[in-house]
C-alpha cells in the first residue's frame, strides 16, 4: 500500500510543482485584475482603439508581416466585453497598426499610408498616402482633429489636418518613435523614453528617461501614463516618474503591443500579437 501512496503524492506534487512553474510565467501586479480575454481568432492584432460613441472596439489585425504590402490586413470590431463582433469588419488594408478617432472617422496606419474610414458607413473614405514613411506605426488625435502619425524607422512625426498631409516633426533624438499620446498641449511621444513635444511650439523634452523601448502610450486620465514594449511587459509611471511594471507575460511567450485605456471604465486593453488575443484589465 506504501508503494502507491508514494507515486500518488508524487504525482500531486508534480502537478503542484507544473501548476507553479506555469504561474510564474506571467507576473500580474495587484493593481490589475483580469476581466476577458478574446478567443484567440485574430490574426496578429497589433492595436485597440475604443469608440466611445458607439461604445466598442477596433482592433488592427495585421494578418501577416508588419511591413508587407499583401492586402491581408482587416479591422475586428468587438464588445467591451470582449465578444467579437465582426472579426473582418474592413479589410484589404496591408498591415494596419496604430488607430485613432475623431468625429466618426477611424484613422488607421497602412506601413505608409494612413486609411480614413467612415464608422457609421464602414466604407474606407480615403488613404494619405506617405511616400517618405518607413514604418507607420500609432497615432494621437487632438481637440481640433488634428492625426499624428509615429513613423517608427524615420524618425518623423507626420500630421494630418483639413486634409493635408505633412511631416510635422524630423528630430534625430527621437530614437524608433512609436507609442504617441495627447496630453493637454503636449505630444507624448513613446521612443527609448518618454519625450513630449508642444503642439504650438514643437520643442522637444524627455519627460522619463530609461524606459526601454515602447511600443503603446495612454494616459489614465489622473497624471499616471501606461505604456508596454510589445514583449510583453507593461508599465506605469506616475508624476514622481517612478516606472513599475504592472505586468509581464514575456516568459509565456505573450506580447504586448499598441495598449488602450478607457478611463471611464478602468480598463487596460492589451492586444497580444502573436498569440492572436485581446485580453482585458481592471486597473486600480
Amino acid at each position: 500500500m506504501k508503494k502507491p501512496m508514494f507515486f500518488s503524492a508524487l504525482i500531486l506534487c508534480l502537478f503542484y510543482i507544473s501548476g507553479i512553474a506555469q504561474d510564474v510565467k506571467i507576473f500580474q501586479s495587484d493593481k490589475l485584475v483580469k476581466k476577458w480575454e478574446t478567443p484567440p481568432e485574430l490574426k496578429v492584432p497589433e492595436s485597440v482603439c475604443y469608440d466611445s460613441a458607439g461604445m466598442e472596439l477596433f482592433v488592427s489585425n495585421i494578418n501577416g508581416k508588419p511591413n508587407d504590402k499583401d492586402g491581408n490586413g482587416f479591422i475586428s470590431k468587438l464588445s467591451p466585453d470582449g465578444k467579437i463582433l465582426e472579426l473582418r469588419w474592413m479589410t484589404g488594408l496591408n498591415a494596419p497598426k496604430g488607430m485613432g478617432i475623431y468625429k466618426g472617422k477611424l484613422f488607421v496606419t497602412d506601413i505608409d499610408r494612413v486609411a480614413e474610414i467612415d464608422i457609421k458607413s464602414a466604407k474606407i473614405m480615403r488613404y494619405y498616402d506617405f511616400p517618405e514613411a518607413r514604418f507607420l506605426n500609432d497615432i494621437a488625435i487632438d481637440q481640433i482633429g488634428a492625426v499624428y502619425i509615429s513613423d517608427m524607422m524615420g524618425t518623423r512625426i507626420y500630421r494630418i489636418y483639413e486634409d493635408v498631409s505633412e511631416v510635422w516633426l524630423f528630430d534625430t533624438t527621437l530614437t524608433y518613435p512609436n507609442g504617441l499620446f495627447i496630453e493637454g498641449k503636449q505630444l507624448l511621444i513613446g521612443c527609448n523614453n518618454i519625450s513630449q513635444a508642444g503642439i504650438e511650439d514643437k520643442e522637444i523634452t524627455v519627460w522619463l528617461d530609461n524606459t526601454g523601448s515602447i511600443d503603446g502610450l495612454e494616459g489614465t486620465g489622473d497624471g499616471r501614463y501606461l505604456f508596454s514594449d510589445w514583449q510583453g511587459n507593461v508599465f506605469l509611471a506616475g508624476t514622481d516618474k517612478k516606472i513599475e511594471k504592472i505586468l509581464d507575460t514575456s516568459l509565456a511567450g505573450i506580447n504586448a503591443a499598441d495598449i488602450e485605456f478607457i478611463p471611464s471604465m478602468k480598463l487596460l486593453l492589451v492586444p497580444t500579437f502573436n498569440d492572436n488575443r485581446v485580453m482585458a484589465y481592471e486597473f486600480k
